[in-house]
């Protein structure tokens, strides 16, 4: 996990369901599109946000639990479709 995906969550979780490109606009985000992009892709891997479709995501319960400090990242397991279980977050 980085600095990056705490905030790209609690911008989620306070704003609702969003895109990257919104993200990298936000006041608090200070990567680009593509770095968004990226970030959102491992934590959709891991279970934490949701692709709705379009582009837009959305928070699931691991990533409320993982902002609640009920989830710990290393419990996180790689939902990814090549599994690659060594992969950070």
């Amino acid at each position: 996990m980085t600095i990056w995906d705490d905030r790209i969550l609690e911008i989620i979780r306070d704003e609702g369901p969003t895109s990257p490109t919104p993200l990298s606009d936000h006041q608090y985000i200070h990567i680009g599109k593509s770095g968004v992009s990226k970030r959102l892709n491992r934590m959709k891997d891991h279970g934490l946000v949701t692709e709705l479709g379009n582009g837009v995501y959305s928070i699931t319960t691991e990533g409320e639990r993982y902002l609640d400090g009920e989830l710990n990242a290393e419990q996180l397991n790689d939902q990814s479709s090549n599994g690659d279980k060594s992969a950070q977050v």
